[in-house]
């Protein structure tokens, strides 16, 4: 046995509105469109654009990063690869943390190190600024000459706040 079901009155509908209102839902709901009032049009306005003007292209052109090089961090993790030094970028700000690594790079190639841990840290969020710019201040031209590749570090090493930087030999 079903029941029939009736229409709500006008003012039912109202009423049904203006408490629906006032409920925060968990997930969106979806909306009954027919009880619903239509919304005003919106007015466009026709904006007078001038001639366009090129925009030049950013000065830095992005290159290919240096390889992951997995092979070498397994080598890392086992202890058959020798850490030589590390750097932890933790209260750095990009450009002070960006020098910072260059010079830390340049040193520990001169030293003969194969392989330094850098710390940048995870971030609020697990997003940190240092650890998301830290692949394109490798993969930069100044410091090519100094990195063959890098990895993220195992846990303990730093796990996602840290990388392993394999260095190339000084010449």
């Amino acid at each position: 046995m079903t029941k029939k079901q009736r229409d709500l009155t006008t003012d039912e509908k109202k009423l049904w509105r203006r408490v629906a209102a006032s409920v925060k839902a968990r997930r969106p709901l979806s909306v009954d469109t027919d009880d619903a009032e239509e919304p005003p049009p919106v007015k466009r306005v026709a904006a007078r654009i001038g001639p366009k003007i090129a925009v030049p292209a950013p000065a830095r052109a992005k290159s290919a990063p240096p390889p992951q090089d997995r092979g070498n961090e397994k080598r890392v993790r086992r202890g058959k690869l020798d850490i030589g030094g590390s750097l932890d970028l933790h209260g750095h700000t990009q450009e002070s943390g960006r020098g910072a690594l260059l010079r830390f790079l340049r040193l520990a190639q001169a030293r003969g190190d194969r392989t330094v841990i850098v710390i940048t840290g995870v971030g609020r969020g697990g997003e940190g600024v240092l650890k998301r710019r830290f692949p394109e201040w490798v993969a930069e031209r100044d410091m090519r000459a100094f990195v063959s590749g890098f990895a993220p570090a195992h846990r303990a090493h730093g796990g996602a706040g840290a990388f392993y930087v394999f260095l190339k030999r000084a010449h």
